[in-house]
């Protein structure tokens, strides 16, 4: 089995979960970070996985333009599809599934998310501000669910 793992990552979290589950994975991994690379050989990959952060119940850009660009080629594929954030498990559900295309979830062999985490050495003063006032918090913070990655993992290395 060879993997991509796809993402694009602001202040980190998702990058640190996309390594995480790299480790956890059997066969070949590459990870591309999609604001860094956006052209891919979907030749080489039986399995991709989409992650990004969720920001104002948006995932990035960057990630929503390849999902979309790449649509053809990415339903040849199995498909892994994680967000990160600090929101409520509930809400963090809905954001995964309204931000990525019904084609890709209805593809998905499995969909989860992976937490998050406030780290605020990375953040601008306004983000600072902003986490400060909507999340109560001010110190930073890692909720990131290993267990969640480890069982995303799995089912994707059950599939080959």
């Amino acid at each position: 089995m060879k993997t991509l793992i796809a993402y694009a990552s602001k202040h980190g979290c998702t990058e640190k979960c996309a390594k995480l589950l790299e480790e956890h994975l059997d066969g070949e991994t590459e990870r591309v970070n999609l604001r860094d690379q956006t052209e891919v050989d979907f030749s080489k990959y039986d399995t991709v996985v989409l992650g990004s952060p969720v920001y104002v119940g948006k995932i990035l850009k960057e990630v929503d333009t390849f999902a979309k660009t790449n649509l053809n080629e990415l339903e040849q594929k199995t498909i892994g599809l994680f967000i990160c954030g600090m929101q409520e498990e509930h809400t963090l559900r809905n954001e995964l599934e309204v931000n990525y295309t019904t084609e890709l979830q209805d593809k998905a062999v499995i969909r989860e998310c992976f937490g998050g985490a406030f780290d605020f050495s990375d953040m601008n003063f306004v983000e600072k501000m902003i986490t400060k006032k909507v999340a109560k918090i001010d110190k930073d913070v890692s909720a990131i669910r290993e267990d969640v990655i480890h069982s995303f993992a799995k089912t994707l290395n059950q599939q080959h």
